[in-house]
């Protein structure tokens, strides 16, 4: 894939994270969520690619656009996949708190795990823990081979946790192995890159959250020296079935990092919210900033991207 289309990527989720923000506050997350999904799909479209979308919003049939197998781009250009999630961090943004992002990321064609929306049980770490990582031991287990590959002790370590009832039993076993715990409402993503940079204070995500997420996770990870291993969780036996239709034969297969996403990957992402990762979309008369990243798994290269956007000059598509 040509190197500058990670760039293009950038203004797909500038203009999704512009349109959301508009609703950070508001106590409607579903309008948050459209007006990202409405002006994400706009932007792709320009893009000078043949996508097909694997990672978006859902089935045709629960989602008009961005859904699962969508074909997006002007046509022309690479064959690739798309895992996008124009607002990680719905309830987020209608809250105004912190770390809602707008993501993308592409891969060549079949190097995307084709994931249901369903849970997936998720343990992702920095560079320093890479290999440490097993889904088939317990968290006690792994947070003894975390310290032990980062050189400290399991009581300096921070586990970040999605604050949900499905996680007590986990939290509980987490402090009684003696580490510090971080509870976020939201925004796995987000806490997956935390992992990467020492200065977040993070070492480890531990839990079950959407699997969608876990494989836009598992794509900034490769860029990012990190690694990831993740389980689809089902609900219900209607997910296992849909799961089957979407080639998954082996439902309790732990996927690990390249198999969620393999080859050459490319991740955008802009802030909405302020948050540990990303500053958050600044409106300001006639205009706005945005605060971005954009990595990619073949150079390792990581940019950050500050924009001024002048809108009488190019008005938003909010």
């Amino acid at each position: 894939m040509d190197r500058n289309l990670a760039l293009e990527c950038v203004r797909v989720t500038e203009a999704a994270a512009l349109s959301a923000a508009k609703w950070v506050g508001k106590g409607n997350d579903e309008e948050a969520d459209r007006a990202a999904v409405n002006a994400m799909r706009l932007s792709l479209a320009d893009l000078r690619i043949r996508g097909r979308v694997v990672i978006g919003e859902g089935e045709r049939d629960e989602a008009p656009m961005l859904f699962i197998g969508e074909e997006v781009g002007n046509g022309y250009g690479p064959e690739v996949d798309i895992a996008v999630d124009p607002l990680e961090g719905t309830t987020i943004t209608a809250q105004g708190r912190y770390n809602a992002l707008a993501v993308i990321a592409i891969a060549n064609k079949g190097e995307f795990l084709n994931a249901p929306d369903t849970y997936m049980e998720k343990l992702a770490v920095g560079p320093q823990a890479k290999g440490a990582i097993d889904l088939t031991k317990t968290p006690t287990e792994n947070l003894k081979n975390i310290a032990k590959a980062k050189r400290v002790s399991v009581q300096d370590l921070t586990v970040i946790i999605l604050e949900r009832d499905r996680h007590n039993d986990l939290i509980k076993e987490v402090r009684e192995a003696g580490a510090r715990i971080r509870l976020i409402q939201d925004g796995d993503i987000s806490a997956a890159l935390a992992t990467c940079w020492p200065d977040r204070g993070v070492d480890v995500l531990m839990g079950t959250g959407g699997a969608p997420e876990g494989v836009l996770a598992a794509a900034a990870l490769r860029c990012i020296g990190g690694d990831m291993q993740g389980r689809l969780v089902f609900r219900k036996e209607e997910e296992k079935e849909r799961a089957k239709a979407m080639g998954i034969r082996e439902l309790q297969k732990i996927y690990r990092i390249h198999e969620l996403a393999g080859g050459d990957v490319m991740f955008a992402a802009t802030g909405v919210t302020n948050g540990d990762f990303l500053k958050g979309v600044r409106f300001f008369p006639g205009g706005a900033e945005t605060h971005s990243v954009v990595m990619r798994s073949t150079t390792g290269t990581i940019r950050y991207l500050e924009a001024t956007h002048n809108f009488n000059v190019k008005p938003p598509t909010f």
